[in-house]
């Protein structure tokens, strides 16, 4: 399910306050590389205020996540509850379907200029308008296709706050649309010939070493409103850390590269600004300049508090998951934004 737009945004002004008034990022040493295992760091060693740090373990432990994990230079500073449960990351999913893309684009599979139209993409009746047809997939990445077809996965309140068909023309108006990015795990597998579950075992999970995720860890969710099923995923938090760790380093692992570093830019940059106070990139959240330190912060957000935060002034990757059964998530988010204060804090004692 989505739903997460009326879940993200209490706290986001605090923590732009907290982190205007913070000079200078903690200093780093050097980046490490986890391999089959995180290792630990002494947060004090890294100038990290431990009591700030139990502060934030407090108000985390008030509100119960399954688990935090926060990472800084490779290492984990801290991790509070167990980095090895699988959960379903929720709307998380997107931002790892797009640096599959950033793989695909790369290697000449998919050209993000190409039309449905061009694709052949209809849907169950209501089928697609002409002028719907002519949306792009990069229009798709972007959440501004301006196609409000019924979708799979898609939580009450995106029901009801979905625009009226034919209200927006492709490419005009962002809105954070479940039928785009179903749609895009469809036309992936189209135009790559690769099953998205196997392809993410395969072009990142492997060679970032992650050590849980399988591609028996996807599932379809298919619904009878949509030809295109939603593609739901379960990781550990210590995976969705290394592939923050991935991104935080532009794509590179152990100086490899796994995703472009020119698609992890492009992808990351504020291409749309949402009503909320956030950008949109392709697949991911961005903070607006206001609430960085240097190069701009991003996220990878699901409903009922999932998140993955990549802070790049801090060499920082922070990861909350909730375990929760369909149906009954919990609001998570602003309460992970407040948390991202006080980590933040701790950093700079």
């Amino acid at each position: 399910m989505t739903g997460i737009l009326s879940l993200l945004w209490v706290g986001v002004g605090s923590f732009a306050v907290l982190i205007l008034s913070l000079a200078e990022p903690a200093l780093a040493e050097e980046s490490a590389w986890p391999a089959a295992h995180w290792a630990q760091a002494e947060p004090a060693a890294l100038r990290w205020s431990t009591e700030r740090l139990k502060e934030a373990e407090d108000y985390a432990r008030g509100y119960s996540p399954t688990v935090v994990m926060i990472v800084q230079d490779g290492k984990v500073i801290a991790s509070w509850g167990d980095n090895s449960h699988k959960v379903n990351v929720r709307s998380i999913r997107k931002s790892l379907l797009s640096a599959l893309y950033g793989i695909a684009v790369a290697q000449g599979q998919i050209a993000l200029d190409r039309t449905l139209a061009d694709l052949g993409i209809d849907d169950r009746p209501p089928g697609l308008s002409d002028v719907e047809r002519q949306a792009t997939i990069r229009d798709l990445l972007m959440a501004r296709s301006g196609v409000y077809h019924p979708a799979a996965y898609e939580a009450p309140d995106e029901k009801a706050r979905r625009p009226t068909r034919g209200s927006h023309s492709p490419g005009s108006f962002w809105y954070y649309n479940n039928w785009d990015f179903n749609t895009l795990g469809f036309i992936y597998q189209r135009l790559t010939g690769s099953d998205i579950f196997q392809s993410f075992e395969d072009e990142i999970a492997k060679p970032i070493d992650m050590e849980d995720f399988k591609a028996s860890d996807g599932k379809f969710v298919f619904e009878p409103v949509s030809d295109y099923p939603a593609y739901t995923m379960r990781l550990t938090a210590r995976d969705l850390a290394s592939f923050g760790w991935l991104y935080l380093n532009r794509g590179s692992w152990d100086d490899k590269s796994i995703v472009p570093a020119t698609w992890v830019d492009e992808s990351t940059q504020a291409w749309s600004q949402t009503e909320r106070g956030l950008g949109y990139g392709y697949l991911w959240w961005v903070m607006p300049s206001a609430m960085t330190v240097g190069t701009g912060g991003y996220l990878a957000l699901g409903y009922g508090g999932q998140a993955l935060a990549v802070i790049p002034a801090f060499r920082l990757v922070v990861v909350q998951l909730v375990d929760v059964p369909e149906g009954q998530e919990r609001t998570g988010a602003p309460r992970f934004f407040e948390l991202l204060n006080r980590i933040i804090a701790a950093a700079r004692p």
